[in-house]
Formats: C-alpha cells, structure tokens, sequence
C-alpha cells in the first residue's frame, strides 16, 4: 500500500485529481458524488491574497468553480473522416437538440470553442443523467459513445485541450510527452502528427512515457485507437527519465526532442469543477510538497529537449508555486538558455490572464511568507528557496513571466489551467562542457551529458543516467522476411514496401500477429533495448490464419492497420459501393452475389482469402460519404464477409446513411431486420477475431444457415 501511494503521488497522485486523471475520462458527463459542500474557507484567503483573480471579479470566479464542468467533446481531427463527423453532429443531432424541451428546461445546443481550429471541439452543459432523459438523447449519447470507442470522438476538458495546440506540431517532429497518461493530450500530438493522410509513416514519432505501470494502460487504449505506428508508451520516471541514443548515418547520437510537452502531475485546485472531493482536500501544503518534483521534471524535460526546439509546460493547478515558480527556477538556471515565448496570438479567442511576477506562500496554518529570509529553519525542509520569485528585478523583468497564460474558469466556463511555452536557444549550462567517458570505449556520442548541479542545501547530489534494465513487453524487432516472399506477392506489396518495419513480438515459434512501426521509431527500439521499459509500439497488421498456406498466405489483414497497408497492397483489393458497405455491415455471410454487379464481378476473380473492400467517393454524389473507406474481409468459397470491430462498423454504417440504436429496455430501434442489427452490435472485437477466417474457409457448409437470416438487407433502415 506504501510504496503503490508514493508512486501515484511522484508522477501521478496529483493527475488523479489534478491534470487529468480520472476525470479525464468523465469529462463533466455526470460524474456522481455525493452532496459535498463547495466550501473552503482557507481557498478563497488564500487566491484572495495572492490576485489572481481581477479585481472586482472573485465573487464570480468563485460561483464558476462551484457549477459543473461543460461537458466538452472534440473531433479526431487528421481522420478523413473527421469532416463526415462533423456534419453528422451539425446536421442531424445538434439541430434536434436545439428545440428540445425535458421536464420545462430547454437544452442548450452544444457550441463550438471558440478558440479550437476548424470547430473540431464542442461544448455543452447536457449531463449524463439528462442525456439519457430523452430518446433523441440517449441516441446522441449512444452516438458519442461508439464513436468514442473507434477513435473518432475524445471526450476531453477543454482546457486539456490547449497545450497540444501550443506545441505547433508537424509531421517531421519527434516528440516526448514526459507524464502522458490517461492520453488524451497524447491523442492529440498523434493526429498532429498524421495531418496528412496519404502519408502513411510521418517522419515524426511520439514517445509517451508515465512512471505508473497501470497508467500507462490506459494511455495504450487511448493510443490503440488512432492505429498509428508512430506511437511508443514507455514507462519511467519523469525527472529521469532515460536518455536514448539513435543511429545516424552509422554512428550513434543522443536523441534530442523538437517538441516536449510537460504536462506535470499537480495539486489539481483547477479542477474542483468536476474534481469535487478536492473542495475538503484542498490546503497549500499540496503546492509546496509538489514544487521540487515539478520543478526536476521540468529540467529532465529541457535537457532533452533540441535546441530551436518548444516545451510546453502545464498544470491544472491555479497556485503561482507550482506554476510561475517553477518557470522562474526553470529560466533562472538556463542562464539564457531558455526563453519564455508570447503565445497569445496563437490561440485567437482564448481569454487568459498573464502570468504574475509577485506572489507569496502561505502554511495550511495561515502563516504567510514573502522572501526566503523569513522562513524559519524549521521549515526548510518544506518551504525552498526556488519557490520565491526573483529577488533581482532585473532579472525578473527579464524572464516576461507575463507571457505564461492561466485560464480561470469564469472567463469561459472552462476548468482553471496554466501553460507557458518555452524555447530553448542554446544547450543548457551544464551540458555545455564536453562529457565524462563512461569507460575508454565510450566516445563523445554515447557519453551521458552531465545532470544539473543540485539545489544548494537540498540534501541531494549529481546523480549520473540511471541505467535501465529492459522487462518491455515488446521484444526487438525481428523482420519477417516472408513479407518479401510468399505474402508479399499474395498481395502484390510494392517495392516501397517498408518489410524491415514488420515486427514480432517474440523471436522463437510461430508469429501470432505482426505489427508496424514508422522507421524512426524501429530506430528508437533497435538501439536502446536496455535502457528503454517499453509498454506497447506499433500497430497490427497481420494475423495469422491456421493452416493459412493453402490460401497464398498464412496471415490475413487486420482492421487496424489497413489504412497503414493500404498505400502498398496492389492485390486482393474490391472496390465496392455505398449498398455494398451497407450489404457487407449488416449481414453476416452475404452470397457473392449480393455484392452489385461491378464489386461482384471482381470477387469472382479473386482466389479464397483475405481481401480489402475499397470504397472511393464520388464527387458527383454529395449525399454519399466524402471519405474513402477502407475494410478488411475474407473472401469464402460463396460468400464474402467484412471484418470490422463492433463500434467501427457502427460508425461506417452512420457514414452511409444506417442508423442502429438500442432503447432503454435493450431493443433495436431503426428498422433494420433483428438479425442484421444483431450483427452490427455483436461483431467481433478484434480480440475476437481470431478464429473467425478459419471458420469461413470451410463456408460452403454455413452459407445455407447464415443466408436465410440475413439476406433482407432491403430491410435495412436509411437516413
């Protein structure tokens, strides 16, 4: 119980009540507490002291943070799909909502932030328990939910939302986020990455590290979503966290970030919104215990960071000690290094207050200090030096602490945040002299750089790079060389196929499934095995089929990675139509035949086994989906089946005009036939797949039994 406590409260106790954490998932969408006073007396001395708040404006701060949270969504924004999203939520679920009416109370129609590009987020004040009053309702919640689940809708703060966007992200940069989970910000840096979708493999990555194990499977399911193969979650501590080498050109060099997004665990005091158990826990002893951590994470985080390049530094907390301070300490021992950058022009619409310059602490007991020469002895242990702002005003002036924003939540009906962006110009001090060698075989390039000489008086020392021993769950990689035989021809994979990119996870029997990473970050793997936890990389691109040799390949295509693959297969490939999604969704076995006469005619020619289903807009039909789309499925010896997860099909079912909803007593709704929306919901997971194409390689005997219950697709229900 100890030791599972101080790990959450190192990298990860505050976020549970602070940066994200749990309420990350419940996002204002009715979480329940029980009836807690929004009372704290000791709260509202303290920031009254302190002026964060303008003058004349306290007395409404304090009822905004006593209302709840705006429930708040944002659109997965480099999926092609994200436009057909979008105007399925504009055009159909937000107008039936603006005239809804339940038990006399109007619902507010979700509105747009104002400051998010492109109206990819939206806010709204419907809670859980009033989505679920109303039919219509309970079908958008059922709606956000699914699409949730596939990857296209997070439900997310929306000041979550702000440090992603202040990173200025593009494909080529390789990214840390130092204290990643649950992922939603990580979620964000992932589609940054792959704005453009015909780039299959940006050169960027993202490395997503949190110091708890379990954490950090919440981070992989959020990442799992967007099926990308530049995602690595790994698991570490923070402030020393490893340093990794890459190879170049046949020599090894340290890997540098361009971009570092330090969203550190908190004290949380932003969040009492939705938080609601922080109002009795708050005291400002959480600042002062949390500092010196923020503050070692911070310096981790610059050291890694390349020169040119951005860090981001957040928190969910509104005390200037965990904020301001910690920028102040950061600039100070960068001697220039590092630059504070004014990014208000970046966020048009965004209302924030400047960061202070003045401010000064108070004990859980109410005793106030404003210099570090008037603490007591007694509490140096507590109260540090870096904690104070610079005495210098010179020095002050300087550092432009006005330039860090803190959003307070009546200014928007947000939840309360701060975030400074910070550009490093130079190597830091102690990095500047030519390293130790190791031992005399090192050279300069695998040395470790010097750590940051310790605060003076702190009780701690330089400590040189601990090292690491790997227990990942991912092996190194190991290049599946049939991908150049037997299977590259079965799918007629061109010559810029990737194949040293396939992975395994185990070096010895037979491969179950086989994934992909991006180049840059096999790079990462081939090179720092022992150094690196890695939790999960890659995504999945193949499965294995048993006794799969007989259909030209012993692996089949999953679902995940097909918009991975696809820019190589140029074989195996049908292109359908709208009614054949609609026909290969809803149905479970159809008959080649009830594909239309074109995608019919190509099935014939196709040998049994695994085939993509290729679907490309038409521009002469703007009622049809704008977005291509592309599914996996087995051709049978009769018969043709999609192999979809269950929220994916329902989503591309939405694409094409299909709708299939439960009621509150578990009944479909939506006029499609039993049978067929039975299939839509309980498709299998791709966990669940695994043993399905074998079982439709002896389809001849199941077309009889599977055909007569689903070939009504003319029952299926159109929007």
């Amino acid at each position: 119980m100890g030791k599972r406590n101080r790990n959450r409260g190192r990298n990860g106790g505050g976020r549970d009540g602070g940066a994200e954490g749990k309420s990350d998932r419940d996002s204002g969408w009715g979480a329940g507490y029980a009836d807690i006073i929004k009372e704290n007396k000791l709260f509202e001395q303290y920031y009254q002291e302190l002026k964060i708040v303008p003058e004349g404006e306290f007395e409404e701060f304090m009822e905004a943070m006593r209302e709840p949270l705006p429930a708040t969504i944002r659109i997965t924004g480099y999926k092609s799909h994200a436009k057909e999203i979008l105007h399925t939520l504009k055009e159909k679920y937000f107008k039936d909502i603006q005239d809804l009416e339940i038990d006399g109370q109007k619902i507010e129609a979700p509105q747009a932030l104002s400051w998010y590009p492109d109206e990819q987020a939206w806010h709204t004040n419907m809670s859980r328990k009033i989505l679920r009053k109303s039919p219509l309702l309970e079908k958008f919640h059922q709606f956000l939910v699914s699409e949730t689940e596939c990857g296209n809708i997070s439900r997310q703060e929306a000041v979550s939302m702000i440090p992603p966007l202040l990173l200025k992200i593009e494909p080529h940069h390789k990214i840390l986020d130092m204290c990643a989970a649950p992922g939603s910000k990580t979620a964000q840096l992932i589609e940054m990455l792959h704005s453009d979708m015909d780039v299959p493999f940006p050169e960027g990555f993202v490395i997503a590290n949190d110091v708890d194990n379990k954490r950090c499977y919440l981070l992989v399911h959020q990442a799992k979503r967007l099926n990308s193969p530049c995602i690595m979650v790994v698991n570490h501590d923070a402030s020393c966290i490893p340093r990794l080498m890459v190879e170049q050109n046949g020599t090894k060099d340290v890997l540098f970030y361009d971009r570092v997004l330090c969203d550190v665990p908190c004290s949380g005091d932003g969040t009492m919104r939705k938080n609601i158990d922080v109002w009795k826990k708050w005291t400002t002893s959480n600042s002062l215990h949390l500092h010196g951590l923020q503050l070692r994470i911070a310096v981790r985080g610059v050291e890694q960071l390349a020169v040119s390049g951005r860090m981001v530094y957040s928190t969910c907390s509104l005390n200037p000690i965990e904020d301001e301070a910690v920028i102040a300490s950061l600039l100070e021992k960068s001697e220039g290094a590092l630059e504070l950058v004014d990014a208000s022009a970046d966020l048009p619409g965004l209302k924030y207050m400047p960061g202070i310059t003045s401010w000064k602490l108070m004990t859980k007991e109410g005793q106030w200090y404003s210099d570090w020469s008037e603490v007591p002895t007694n509490r140096h242990t507590q109260i540090r030096p870096t904690m104070f702002p610079p005495t210098d005003p010179e020095k002050l002036q300087s550092m432009k602490l006005e330039r860090c924003m803190r959003i307070l939540p009546h200014h928007q009906n947000t939840g309360g945040f701060f975030v400074a962006v910070l550009m490093k110009k130079g190597p830091m001090p102690w990095n500047r002299r030519q390293p130790k060698l190791r031992n005399k075989g090192a050279t300069p390039s695998t040395a470790q750089p010097e750590e940051p000489p310790a605060e003076e008086g702190d009780g701690q020392t330089p400590s040189e790079e601990p090292p690491c021993i790997s227990d990942a769950s991912e092996n190194p990689p190991e290049p599946e060389a049939k991908k150049d035989g037997v299977c590259g021809t079965f799918y007629n994979l061109s010559s810029d196929f990737p194949k040293l990119n396939v992975l395994t996870r185990t070096h010895e029997g037979k491969k179950r499934h086989l994934y992909m990473v991006s180049k840059e970050l096999r790079n990462v793997l081939l090179n720092n095995s022992e150094r690196m936890k890695v939790i999960n990389t890659g995504v999945k691109v193949w499965s294995r089929n048993n006794d799969g040799e007989q259909f030209g390949c012993a692996f089949r295509l999953a679902q995940e990675g097909i918009y991975t693959l696809n820019p190589y297969i140029r074989a195996r490939v049908i292109n359908i139509s709208v009614e054949d999604v609609k026909v290969l969704l809803t149905e479970e076995n159809p008959f080649l035949s009830r594909l239309g006469e074109d995608a019919h005619a190509q099935a014939k020619k196709l040998e049994m086994g695994s085939i993509v289903l290729r679907y490309q807009p038409d521009l002469k039909d703007p009622d049809a989906p704008q977005c291509p789309i592309e599914l996996c499925g087995w051709r049978g010896k009769t018969s043709i089946r999609a192999f979809v997860p269950r929220n994916e099909r329902l989503h591309y079912l939405r694409m094409v005009g299909v709708e299939v909803f439960k009621d509150k007593q578990g009944k479909k709704e939506g006029g499609a036939s039993e049978s067929q929306e039975g299939n839509a919901e309980n498709t299998e997971e791709p966990g669940q797949e695994e043993d399905t194409a074998e079982q439709e390689q002896s389809d001849t005997e199941q077309n009889g039994s599977a055909q007569s219950k689903t070939n009504n697709s003319e029952d299926v229900s159109s929007t």
